[in-house]
């Protein structure tokens, strides 16, 4: 009994996934060797050493004269500094590597949703880096002054490299995390999760959140606290007012309008799968 032909591999639609598996690769590579050249520019200048000092500025202006940080661990002098270059590595490569990203989604995209895409990809980095920004030049310094006004004075403050370290990356990432709140509100607006009106309506109930994830995330003062709690609170508006923005300028397309522009734009527009599937047909008959 012959085979049916349903039951037979199909090579034109493995050649698809292999390719994009292919793609995936390069992008991979390519986002490594971003990040292993700013790695390898940050271990000549300013240093692992340097990277951290420049760190440790904000802690060591507010300590004792003649307290200094001090280290453990027998290997944690050399990698701690090693450690944060990495991730400082990281952070400066983060808009290479978030491109690598959008350049692999791209081509399966429709044109509206690569309008929509590309902007908040930038906008989020640009959000985050202003986190990350705030809470170094602004929210450590007076975390430290109060740390220092409020501490024994029996007691001789030297920190921790390596607790230094995890507090202070903790702290970035709530702060930078925090910055994001436009973002994931225009996100949720734009695919009808949630409307303009209710975060309008939910305004009060998200002061409260915000207070409160602040007292979880933050240092226990009052200054930290209320920093991100008020950043967070400033940006939902900045949220709100970017949600109809986006959904005055850039509406979704409803179905009948979207068929008219696939045939208008021909094939040109459609997505790699519809594609792919049309030249296997093409080519069986």
């Amino acid at each position: 009994m012959s085979e049916t032909p349903s039951s037979q591999p199909d090579p034109q639609a493995e050649q698809p996934f292999i390719s994009h598996l292919i793609e995936l690769r390069d992008r991979l590579i390519r986002a490594l060797i971003a990040v292993g050249v700013v790695f390898a520019v940050l271990l000549v200048y300013p240093g692992p050493s340097g990277l951290f000092d420049l760190l440790a500025r904000p802690l060591i202006a507010h300590l004792p004269h003649g307290s200094n940080m001090i280290a453990i661990g027998v290997i944690t002098p050399f990698l701690v500094p090693l450690k944060l270059t990495m991730l400082a590595a990281l952070l400066v490569a983060l808009p290479v590597v978030l491109y690598q990203l959008w350049a692999f989604v791209a081509p399966g995209l429709y044109a509206h949703e690569r309008r929509l895409v590309l902007p908040l990809v930038v906008l989020s980095t640009v959000l985050f880096y202003l986190g990350v920004a705030f809470a170094y030049f602004i929210v450590l310094g007076r975390l430290f002054t109060f740390i220092q006004a409020v501490a024994p004075k029996v007691i001789t403050a030297a920190p921790d490299i390596e607790s230094y370290l995890s507090f202070v990356l903790t702290l970035f990432l709530a702060f930078g995390s925090a910055f994001e709140v436009p973002v994931v509100l225009m996100l949720l607006v734009r695919f009808e999760v949630l409307t303009v009106p209710q975060l309008k309506a939910w305004r009060s109930y998200f002061i409260v959140a915000a207070f409160a994830i602040a007292a979880v995330i933050t240092p226990p003062d009052v200054f930290s606290q209320s920093s991100l709690a008020v950043s967070m609170i400033l940006l939902y508006e900045v949220g709100i007012v970017g949600s109809g923005l986006l959904a005055r300028y850039s509406a979704k397309p409803d179905e009948g309008e979207g068929e008219g522009e696939a045939k208008a734009r021909g094939e040109g527009e459609t997505k790699p799968e519809a594609a792919a599937s049309g030249e296997g047909s093409g080519g069986d008959s």
